[in-house]
């Protein structure tokens, strides 16, 4: 029996031990328990801040040490970027890999870092915490990792956002290997090679809703947007689209085709052969590879045959935008502002006796929508100088999108804008000259827009009969106006379109007055001016 007695004492010790340790545990549930959970969701928090440091703080010292050794990488690498320099930034951010690249990462690095913050709080919480406790965990966890999933999920939709816009609208570079910029060449200190100016072919295209599809597209605005590469000195020419006789070089095969330009020999005014029938017309008469392989072979004749009108050569690239893509771009960038110096009619057919549906009435700074900027720029039922007249404001629309698309405004709305683009806008521009672009944008930004619009009393303009040698002189003269006026040397004076009442009573334009001979600064011409 004496055994037996002997064993008891030794159970007794045993469960004293057991209940030794008990005490702790109860603790970690109680009071005890409640600061260690305090200090969990401190932790916590700091784990979030600076990942993996609450894993280290936990006792996982070596998963907390990579994460944080990751973590460091990455501020690292980011900080590198942001010091390389804006032409490194603007490199990689025009990049569709790496822009689908950098998508895909940030998607995973907010999964990761999610994973993260809620295995911290798990290794930091009492081991037996309460209800109570769980929840409020349950909650913190949600909260700081919505904190930080949600930015780089914005991010991951933005970056690929860019990358579909990039991708979709702007020519892959091994298309196009004369492009600059183009792999394997060296990069020239002048990134346009030895171009002075970069001449953009701007058309607005009459292929929305409400058009006949067998109509196809009509160039029912046609701009040169001719930029000084080192300055950013922009000016806008406009050709109104009846214009007739559009030639082409002498060395151009399609002088073989049209030795006297686009024109039937006969009449000045067969609207078969004005300027916005060559886009249709002149593709459907030659060999689809006559000018070689080209994204647009509509474009491409248009960029030849204005090009050499307005004396400047080929145009390097063309820009086609139409007008549910004016109407969506505008809408996604907030609207924009204008000033209306008389009424412009909205709708209306002047020749089918169908009046306007109303007016946008005169007063400054007016912040219109999609729709009603594109009648602002459209609008012409009734006003006596027609085309004229909405050529000057087609500008004035240019110039405010120009001078009114700030980073900010841009970055708030830019899945839209991208969005935009991505399907209404096209272009032969190549991806890899996109970085140099951006930055001669920026340039522009910087400086005022100048503008001739070519008219009756402008040059001895006759749109049935355009006397181009004249024509191109003023090309030349309105550049070196623009790059005296951009460089402070001088200021181009300019007689802003007034409105005058017609005998009905109702506002009607007066084409801008030339006998200066010099080109409008578009901050003047576009500013409000009322009737008097």
């Amino acid at each position: 029996m004496t055994e037996p007695q002997r064993a008891l004492p030794e159970s007794t010790d045993a469960a004293s031990a057991s209940g030794a340790d008990q005490p702790p545990r109860r603790a970690a549930a109680g009071v005890g328990g409640a600061g260690r959970f305090r200090w969990a969701v401190v932790w916590t928090a700091l784990g979030t801040v600076i990942p993996g440091l609450g894993l280290w703080h936990a006792g996982r010292r070596a998963l907390g040490s990579m994460v944080m050794g990751v973590f460091v990488a990455l501020l690292l690498t980011a900080g590198y970027l942001a010091t390389a320099g804006r032409d490194r930034i603007l490199a990689l951010a025009t990049n569709v890999d790496v822009l689908q690249g950098v998508a895909i990462g940030l998607l995973a690095l907010a999964l990761v870092w999610v994973i993260v913050i809620a295995g911290s709080h798990l290794a930091l919480r009492p081991a037996d915490p309460t209800a109570s406790q769980r929840v409020a965990g349950g909650i913190l966890v949600s909260f700081l990792s919505l904190a930080v999933a949600a930015p780089l999920a914005v991010g991951a939709q933005y970056t690929y956002s860019t990358a579909q816009f990039v991708g979709t609208v702007f020519d892959d570079p091994t298309e196009n290997p004369s492009a600059p910029g183009t792999p394997g060449t060296p990069a020239p200190t002048n990134p346009f090679g030895d171009k002075d100016r970069i001449n953009v072919l701007v058309i607005g295209a009459d292929s929305g809703t409400g058009r006949d599809i067998r109509l196809g597209l009509r160039a029912d605005t046609v701009m040169v947007a001719s930029i000084d590469v080192r300055t950013g000195a922009s000016t806008l020419f406009s050709l109104p689209r009846q214009t007739a006789r559009i030639p082409f070089p002498v060395d151009s095969p399609l002088h073989k085709y049209y030795p006297n330009g686009f024109y039937d020999g006969v009449d000045g005014g067969n609207e078969n052969y004005f300027m916005n029938a060559m886009y249709n017309n002149i593709p459907a008469r030659i060999p689809h590879d006559l000018l070689g392989k080209v994204k647009n072979l509509g474009a491409e004749v248009m960029k030849v045959g204005v090009g050499e009108a307005l004396g400047l050569g080929k145009l390097d690239y063309y820009v086609i935008v139409n007008m549910d893509g004016f109407k969506s771009f505008i809408n996604a960038l907030g609207g924009v502002t204008l000033n209306v110096n008389y009424r412009i009619p909205i709708g209306g057919k002047t020749t089918e006796g169908v009046p306007p549906s109303g007016y946008i009435e005169p007063g400054p700074n007016q912040h219109l929508n999609g729709r009603l900027a594109l009648w602002y720029a459209r609008g012409r039922y009734g006003l006596t100088t027609g085309d004229y007249s909405r050529m000057e404001r087609q500008r004035c629309v240019i110039n405010a999108v120009v001078q009114q698309a700030q980073p900010q405004v841009v970055l708030t709305n830019f899945e839209k804008i991208a969005s935009a683009g991505a399907t209404t806008i096209e272009t032969d521009i190549p991806r890899r000259v996109l970085p140099d672009l951006i930055e001669l944008a920026l340039k522009v930004k910087n400086t005022n827009l100048h503008s001739v619009v070519f008219q009756p009393g402008v040059a001895g303009w006759v749109s049935a009969n355009p006397p181009w040698p004249a024509v191109q002189r003023r090309v030349q003269q309105a550049l070196k106006e623009t790059a005296e006026a951009e460089s402070g040397k001088s200021s181009p004076s300019s007689s802003p379109s007034t409105p005058s009442s017609s005998p009905d009573g109702s506002s009607s334009p007066q084409p801008t007055k030339k006998s200066s001979g010099k080109s409008d600064d578009l901050s003047d011409s576009c500013a409000y001016h009322p009737a008097k």
